[in-house]
């Protein structure tokens, strides 16, 4: 009974693996399948809404945060002949000098300048999205977002042009 065992369980298998006698169905493209003639979209009934115009507390907005980034700007400059004269000074001292602090203090107040600029062209960079949702001009948003990254830019170089130096 043992030896007989494996063979009864291995005839279902058997029976499975024999039939079909090869008769398949063919994978080509069936002529239900083809593509036929063209598609062409429809022409637009009427031209697209203009964008929503700004609004006045939007524009008042725009106003505060170039004042706040202009401020922070103006700031930055101011602090940045001190900056320069601070990493001057500790050139070649070591980390463990007066010198040393003294410059790495003078470049974090510039970095807190800076933040203060990218904190306003964070909050346009909110706004444009908005307007962007709501289907609104973004145009003033663009401008005073160029004007706040040129800021932020010319503020980078100058952070890394002190960095490097010390």
């Amino acid at each position: 009974m043992l030896r007989i065992a494996p063979l009864l369980l291995a005839a279902p298998l058997v029976a499975c693996a024999g039939g079909g006698g090869g008769d398949y169905p063919s994978l080509a493209i069936r002529d239900a399948e083809r593509v036929e003639g063209s598609f062409e979209a429809a022409a637009p009934s009427e031209a697209p809404p203009a964008p929503a115009p700004p609004s006045a507390d939007l524009l008042e907005r725009l106003a505060q945060l170039e004042t706040a980034a202009s401020d922070a700007h103006r700031a930055f400059m101011e602090a940045a002949p001190g900056a320069r004269r601070a990493v001057t000074a500790a050139r070649g001292a070591g980390v463990e000098s007066d010198r040393y602090a003294e410059a790495q203090v003078a470049l974090a107040d510039l970095d807190s300048h800076r933040s203060r600029a990218a904190v306003a062209l964070g909050d346009l960079d909110l706004l444009f999205a908005d307007a962007t949702l709501a289907f609104a001009t973004r145009e003033p948003i663009a401008a005073a977002r160029a004007e706040i990254t040129g800021m932020v830019a010319e503020e980078d170089a100058v952070l890394a042009e002190l960095r490097g130096a010390l």
